[in-house]
C-alpha cells in the first residue's frame, strides 16, 4: 500500500506542526495564543524611493515609492509566555537595589514573538547586571551588540541593541539603549559581559557610538584614520573611483542616470 492509497487511514502530522518543531529554539517556549498588539506604531520619518536615497536618478522603477518609517510602540501587559515572569523578576531585582523599574526601563515591546526592553542609557549596566546575576533571570550570555541609525528619530538617533540568552532557563531577550547624535555616549557592558569587547568596537567603528568605560575603543575594521562611520544612514553610498586609460568610473552615488 502506498502513502497515496485511499486505504491509508494513518493520521499524518500537519505541516504547520512540523515547521514549528523544526524551528523551535529557546524562544519557542511562547504560548500558543496570539501575542499582544503594540499600543501603536511610532512614525519617525518617511522613506522615498526604493533605497531611501535621493539625487541619484533612481532607475529601479520605484522612484515614487513613499513609505512611513515606523517603530513598534509600547506593548501593554500581559505579554504572554515567560515574558511576564521575566519582567516581574527584573522589577523585583531592580527594586532590591533601590532602582525603580519605571526609572530604568523606558518601554517594553513584544513584536513578532520577541521581547525587547528599552533601557535608559544611564541605567544600562545596572539593568544588565541584574539580568545576569538574579537567579530568576540568569542571562549569562551576551550574543553581541548591533548598532542602528535612525536619522529622523530626533533625540535618539543612535541605538545599541544587545542580544542576551539565558542558558539556565533557555530564554532570549533583547535590550536596547539609545543616544542622540549630539551626544553619542552609551555605557559599555564590557564589565558585565566581557564578550562585548569586539562587538562594541565594531559598533563604534561603523556607527560612531562611544561606549564609555570600554578598555580599548578603537576601530576594528576600518583604518584608524578613516573619516566617518560607514553604516550610518547619512554616510555617502561611496565606492572607489576606478581609473582606466583616460577614463574615470565614479562611485555608484555619483553616476549619472538615464531616463
Amino acid at each position: 500500500m502506498t502513502f497515496d492509497s485511499p486505504e491509508n487511514t494513518e493520521t499524518s502530522t500537519p505541516q504547520s506542526e512540523i515547521d514549528a518543531a523544526a524551528t523551535a529554539g529557546p524562544e519557542g517556549t511562547l504560548p500558543p495564543e496570539a501575542e499582544p498588539e503594540p499600543a501603536g506604531e511610532e512614525v519617525i520619518g518617511v522613506r522615498r524611493g526604493m533605497f531611501g536615497i535621493s539625487g541619484t536618478g533612481d532607475t529601479s522603477g520605484y522612484g515614487r515609492l513613499v513609505r512611513p518609517v515606523t517603530l513598534p510602540g509600547s506593548t501593554p501587559a500581559p505579554y504572554g509566555g515567560y515574558f511576564d515572569e521575566l519582567v516581574d523578576a527584573l522589577r523585583t531585582a531592580l527594586a532590591a537595589t533601590g532602582t525603580p523599574f519605571e526609572t530604568a526601563i523606558e518601554k517594553i515591546v513584544v513584536f513578532r514573538g520577541e521581547l525587547t526592553l528599552h533601557v535608559r542609557r544611564e541605567h544600562l549596566p545596572h539593568v544588565a547586571q541584574a539580568l545576569r546575576d538574579d537567579a530568576a533571570l540568569r542571562f549569562e550570555l551576551c550574543l553581541g551588540v548591533n548598532g542602528v541609525h535612525y536619522p529622523h528619530d530626533t533625540g535618539r538617533e543612535l541605538h545599541a541593541v544587545y542580544h542576551l540568552m539565558s542558558v539556565t532557563h533557555s530564554r532570549r531577550l533583547r535590550v536596547e539603549a539609545s543616544a542622540p547624535d549630539a551626544d553619542p555616549h552609551i555605557p559599555s557592558l564590557y564589565s558585565v559581559y566581557p564578550t562585548t569587547d569586539w562587538h562594541e568596537r565594531e559598533t563604534y567603528d561603523f556607527f560612531g557610538i562611544l561606549f564609555d568605560g570600554h578598555p580599548s575603543l578603537t576601530r576594528i575594521a576600518m583604518p584608524d584614520d578613516w573619516r566617518g562611520h560607514p553604516q550610518r544612514k547619512d554616510y555617502p553610498l561611496g565606492g572607489i573611483p576606478v581609473e582606466y586609460k583616460g577614463a574615470r568610473i565614479p562611485p555608484p552615488d555619483e553616476r549619472r542616470a538615464y531616463s
